[in-house]
């Protein structure tokens, strides 16, 4: 059982990460999340279901230069130790989440969606879950890192 002085300390500490924002911010946010229900409403009933674009190259070779930039960032701090890790790798698991989504819902009926399925599930959605680890406890993760590869 712990002393109680010990939980005053934890609770001083958790105290402690909290960031202060304005009060106008968390309404915004809120505002933001309650608007987005009738535009999706809005998109679902609206939008065609077949689109052709001319730039839809541009799109993907665009967002995988990002993707390429946000992993070789994480890298960086994961390397360095940087307190950037924990928002870079939480850029970068986002970023694949969503890549996983849009290879799914993008590609065509057959391979070419055994394909989109197939790389989400090896690959982007497992290093998505990897950056989420990090995210959740980068402390344990670059210790585990670092003392596996000075063996």
């Amino acid at each position: 059982m712990k002393d109680p002085g010990e939980l005053v300390v934890e609770d001083e500490r958790k105290e402690a990460l909290r960031i202060p924002l304005p009060r106008w911010v968390t309404h915004l946010l809120g505002l933001v999340a309650i608007g987005l229900a009738p535009w999706i409403l809005y998109l679902t009933f609206t939008l065609p279901s077949r689109h052709i674009t001319f730039h839809y190259d541009t799109a993907w070779v665009g967002f995988d230069v990002a993707l390429l930039a946000s992993f070789a960032a994480t890298a960086w701090a994961s390397f360095r130790g940087s307190q950037w890790l924990v928002p870079l790798a939480a850029v970068t698991g986002t970023m694949l989440c969503c890549d996983a989504w849009f290879d799914i819902v993008t590609s065509q009926t057959g391979i070419e969606m055994w394909e989109a399925i197939a790389e989400a599930a090896l690959a982007e959605l497992p290093l998505a879950a990897l950056c989420a680890f990090i995210v959740y406890d980068a402390e344990t993760f670059l210790a585990a890192t670092v003392t596996r590869f000075r063996r």
